[in-house]
């Protein structure tokens, strides 16, 4: 059982910094585009409207959902496909790998300049992140709480803190609660600020490190070996 939540824990840990890192790499390399909390899309596309922004630029935004929504269908189907959980997971890591590949085929290296082939290794980011979003939905006992969207994940650490406090911080569901939100906000904030210098530095290339990571996490967690 502790072999399990170290697993859990490392999992969270995880995924939690890809999402920021994501989502930030994206928004500073790629249009200021959301990729894994893709309802900030709505904020940003109604901004560029009213400050008059090229219709293109602005309304690409709104692409992203049937984008997000198509990858959390295949995601769903995916999942019901094979037994093992952990493999939705491996599917995006290859395809944050494969964004990264096509980036750097077009030299997305400190380069910012707006074009499609930019778009289309954001809506790849994008594609990705819905796999995440969808694992969660689904598997939601396989983290500590939601690893893309930290709002509530605040909210329970800010309830948990009440709790410590009632309980004159001994140990209880509280503190545990209150100790799992830490790994997930903390390593969602971790994430933003490598995704920030790395999409600064090198562009969207820089997707291949999450790519790497999940990967990685895929195989150092040791799950069953995927049935069809």
């Amino acid at each position: 059982m502790e072999a399990q939540n170290n697993n859990i824990g490392f999992v969270t840990l995880v995924l939690t910094m890809i999402a920021g890192y994501c989502d930030t790499i994206t928004f500073v390399a790629a249009d200021r585009i959301f990729s894994a909390h893709v309802t900030g899309n709505f904020i940003v596309f109604a901004y560029q409207i009213i400050k008059g922004a090229d219709g293109a630029d602005a309304w690409i935004k709104l692409l992203t959902f049937p984008i997000f929504m198509a990858s959390v269908m295949v995601g769903g189907w995916i999942a019901a496909k094979f037994a093992n959980k952990h493999f939705l997971l491996f599917c995006q890591g290859l395809i944050l790998i494969l964004g990264a590949a096509v980036a750097y085929g077009f030299g997305y290296i400190q380069n910012q300049e707006l074009t499609w082939p930019m778009y289309l290794i954001t809506m790849m980011v994008v594609f990705a992140m819905g796999f995440q979003n969808a694992f969660g939905k689904l598997f939601a006992k396989e983290t500590h709480g939601p690893t893309t969207m930290m709002t509530g994940n605040v909210t329970q650490v800010a309830l948990d803190l009440c709790g410590m406090i009632s309980d004159k911080f001994h140990e209880g569901a509280s503190k545990t609660g209150f100790k799992k939100g830490m790994v997930t906000i903390g390593g969602f904030l971790i994430g933003c600020v490598l995704g920030a210098y790395i999409g600064q530095r090198f562009g969207l290339v820089g997707i291949v490190l999450p790519g790497m990571a999940m990967v990685c996490c895929y195989y150092l967690t040791n799950p069953p070996v995927p049935k069809v």
